[in-house]
């Protein structure tokens, strides 16, 4: 019998399963069944394996100043190699790029979210192996809410306009680069009361929505 369909799911604290706390930071983690890649798998069954890769903080493809391990680009390539066989990656990734110090436009943080999908294509063989390039689905996070913290808010300066333009700047990159495309905003909002992470609802709702689009990919 064939074994399980193996998914790698790519994010930053959204996939890392942040919980949103007043004050922005610091915080913990949702338990894995309450987390975006835990309520997937409850949905998905056995013949899935989910591989959960979260990073709070990461980026598409630029460097922060003030972390040298939060370029996604960077590691992207390593777990890849780490992690094959693969049947489909899972990127949801974006929002940190919204932040005011990296100013980037919603077409470059798109642009940003193509290198990784050339990464995925391109990762055929991994390290001395023969496994074949795996399928992307690229999610659009869901857009930013006001955020109660002057900190975070400044943080994100200007973000909130950049990410409500995300879903469409990514449908039309999906669509030019020829793979799978889901908005998150389509199903959820960002409830959580920082006005950036999710609420064990939203989580919920998104997860069983990823879920769905995962069996039509791999499945339909």
């Amino acid at each position: 019998m064939p074994g399980p369909k193996n998914i790698l799911f790519y994010g930053d604290s959204l996939t890392w399963g942040w919980m949103p706390v007043l004050e922005g930071a610091p915080s913990y983690r949702f338990p894995y069944d309450q987390r975006l890649a835990g309520v997937m798998a409850a949905e998905l069954g056995d013949g899935f394996h989910i591989v959960e890769e979260g990073l709070s903080g990461r980026t598409t493809s630029v460097d922060d100043p003030n972390d040298p391990r939060l370029n996604g680009s960077t590691y992207l390539p390593a777990a890849l190699a780490s992690h094959l066989p693969l049947d489909l990656v899972i990127v949801m990734l974006g929002t940190n790029d919204t932040k005011s110090i990296f100013n980037r436009t919603p077409f470059e943080i798109a642009n940003g979210m193509a290198k990784l999908v050339g990464q995925i294509a391109s990762s055929a063989g991994g390290v001395g192996t023969l496994y074949s390039a795996p399928k992307t689905l690229v999610v659009a996070p869901p857009p930013l809410v006001p955020m109660p913290h002057p900190h975070f808010q400044g943080m994100f300066g200007g973000g909130h306009e950049k990410s409500a333009e995300l879903g469409a700047h990514y449908r039309n990159m999906a669509d030019f680069m020829k793979v799978d495309f889901l908005n998150a905003g389509d199903f959820i909002t960002t409830d959580g009361v920082d006005g950036l992470h999710l609420t064990a609802q939203n989580n919920a709702d998104l997860g069983k929505a990823i879920a769905n689009k995962v069996h039509d990919i791999l499945n339909g």
